[in-house]
């Protein structure tokens, strides 16, 4: 069973910078060719959006609240989504998730949890105001 391994997070001041990734433990075949996405959550909240990119790498989504702010990429060689987070303010403080989907499937990349059954165990990013 494929599971996903996220990286990247850390404890940056308001204003920095920081690139998340997200890779397949095991079989690549179906993570390439599908579509990605990236969510959050705090302590007692429901886990929430941010973004995600199609299984072409054409297309994405955004949350409002991150849109211009964040960049959400996919390298297929490396078969990693990668999230660039700029401008970080202390509300983008979660554990962020990577989800994708185990089977392949020519649809639009989805914004809620349901359209994704494979997950990562998530990586913690702190904003420090």
């Amino acid at each position: 069973q494929v599971q996903l391994v996220e990286s990247g997070g850390g404890l940056v001041q308001a204003g920095g910078s920081l690139r998340l990734s997200c890779a397949p433990s095991g079989r690549t075949y179906t993570f390439s060719r599908s579509n990605v996405a990236w969510f959050r959550q705090t302590s007692g909240q429901e886990r929430e959006f941010v973004a995600a990119v199609s299984r072409s790498g054409k297309d994405t989504i955004y949350a409002d609240s991150v849109k211009g702010r964040f960049t959400i990429s996919r390298d297929t060689a490396k078969s990693t989504v990668y999230m660039q987070m700029g401008s970080l303010r202390p509300e983008d403080t979660a554990v962020y998730y990577c989800a994708s989907k185990s089977v392949i499937l020519t649809v639009p990349p989805g914004v809620d949890t349901g359209s994704y059954d494979t997950w990562g165990q998530g990586t913690q990013v702190t904003v420090s105001s």
